[in-house]
């Protein structure tokens, strides 16, 4: 990533710079005699976008005038500059003008997010000529480049299809993750799910030929001291989800390749975590399955032991993401964690609340949602705290078993999703459950149509503070 972003080292590079509508009158009195027949020409005003390459003698690239409209964007806005990024030949770039931290860092952050590219499975996998832009304002480089990578991650593992990524798949890329950084890897596989006691995994991927799993990671730096906060995070890794025998249409099933999206945000965030070495004790727990049709399905009306003890009674067999989690999350949360993080792509629901762009985000800890949205807003990263409202754990009744792993009312369907979550969570007041869709509908400056990474950059920075106190 960091060949998208160099230092400044005094290199030759094309400079940006950021007009608006009421400084072009200023701008084309201090630009060159080519530079104010070229903007009259292509009749350039400075509005939002709005992009003017002006030539030099030589007929190369001299200088770049990009339009911001009204004024200059505020701190917390990437977006304009990934534009910018797509708009104009490849090379080195400067931008020409006096930012803020916050513009220079989104800025930076934009440029680079829209230079990604899923090209594995092309025939022409070859990537595009670089971007360069030269860091504005000593931004920490490092930083943006754990920031970058880890969002990379998230997409290059949602992006890939389950024929390249089932559960034993992941488990190679957790390996891979781990070992850059020095943490230590354990998977429980298969039948060794119930002689361990997570039964709940075990029976949701045992009709898959592909064996599910739990992958375990853990890590602390060399530095850390020993009272340092302990982080655990949680991710909800279905490869591929059919429904089970309560199976979704084919429209459902189309993008279910995405449904581990959970298990690579948490991933991508523990990169995160381990590349900054952050003083905490880090721990990464990923249930992987399949989630398929077969004689050894479980089944609706089936009563499921969990590693909680608590019993379940599946409403809905296509309701078998809470049920990984239930395991992972009742392991994590017998540690006691100080801070306790999942990320599942969880519900429909989520999305007919707040849209595919906004993950909302549950936790019983007021001081930590005001906290994780301040970040939010900061990083340009949104989410949305949704209530974890308890009168609703009535739909999750069940006649014959502990609670039911869907309600039938159809009624908050992300909210009683959450509740259910919550039953295994007790002694860990610190806790956020996030439903993420993990996904870009259609291709935006920066955000490219396929795998997303959301909340991460939010919720990296809530960690990253939590670590010092």
């Amino acid at each position: 990533m960091t060949s998208f972003i160099a230092a400044n080292s005094g290199q030759p590079s094309i400079p940006v710079v950021l007009v608006t509508e009421a400084g072009i009158a200023d701008w084309i009195e201090r630009s060159s005699a080519v530079a104010r027949r070229w903007a009259e020409t292509q009749n350039f005003r400075g509005r939002r976008d709005e992009l003017l390459l002006v030539p030099g003698a030589d007929g190369s690239l001299a200088e770049v005038a990009f339009g911001l409209g009204q004024d200059l964007q505020e701190d917390g806005n990437p977006w304009p500059f990934a534009k910018l990024a797509a708009s104009i030949p490849a090379g080195d770039y400067r931008i020409d003008a006096d930012l803020t931290p916050g513009q220079a860092y989104h800025a930076a952050l934009g440029w680079a997010l829209q230079q990604y590219s899923f090209t594995r499975y092309k025939a022409d996998n070859s990537k595009s000529e670089k971007r360069v832009l030269i860091a504005p304002n000593d931004i920490d480089i490092d930083d943006l480049t754990r920031v970058i990578e880890a969002t990379f991650l998230v997409r290059d593992l949602v992006n890939t299809p389950t024929s390249d990524l089932g559960p034993a798949d992941l488990g190679v890329a957790a390996q891979q993750v781990a070992a850059r950084h020095g943490a230590t890897v354990q998977e429980i596989v298969g039948n060794d799910l119930i002689v361990k006691n997570f039964p709940a995994i075990h029976a949701v991927g045992r009709a898959s030929s592909r064996p599910p799993r739990l992958i375990d990671i853990t890590w602390r730096a060399a530095n850390t001291p020993a009272n340092a906060r302990k982080i655990t995070l949680v991710g909800k890794g279905v490869c591929f989800d059919t429904g089970g025998l309560d199976l979704k249409p084919s429209s459902a099933m189309r993008l279910m390749k995405k449904d581990m999206g959970g298990a690579a945000h948490a991933l991508a965030l523990g990169t995160m975590i381990m590349a900054a070495r952050l003083p905490v004790e880090l721990r990464v727990l990923i249930p992987a399955v399949e989630n398929s049709v077969g004689g050894d399905a479980f089944r609706p009306g089936d009563v499921l032991q969990t590693r909680k003890g608590l019993t379940v009674e599946v409403d809905n067999t296509d309701a078998e993401g809470r049920l990984i989690l239930a395991d992972a999350l009742a392991l994590a949360d017998a540690d006691k964690p100080d801070l306790l993080i999942d990320f599942a792509t969880l519900t429909g629901a989520a999305r007919v609340a707040l849209g595919p762009d906004i993950p909302p985000f549950f936790t019983p800890n007021d001081g930590l949602a005001a906290a994780l949205d301040s970040h939010a807003r900061v990083e340009a990263d949104p989410v949305w705290r949704l209530p974890l409202w308890m009168p609703y754990m009535d739909d999750l009744k069940s006649p014959i078993a502990d609670l039911a792993n869907s309600s039938a009312s159809g009624f908050a369907g992300a909210i009683t999703a959450a509740l259910f979550l919550k039953r295994f969570v007790t002694e860990t007041p610190n806790w956020i459950h996030l439903d993420v869709f993990a996904w870009n509908k259609s291709s935006r400056a920066g955000r490219p149509q396929g795998g997303e990474a959301m909340s991460l950059r939010a919720v990296y920075r809530l960690i990253e503070d939590y670590a010092k106190t």
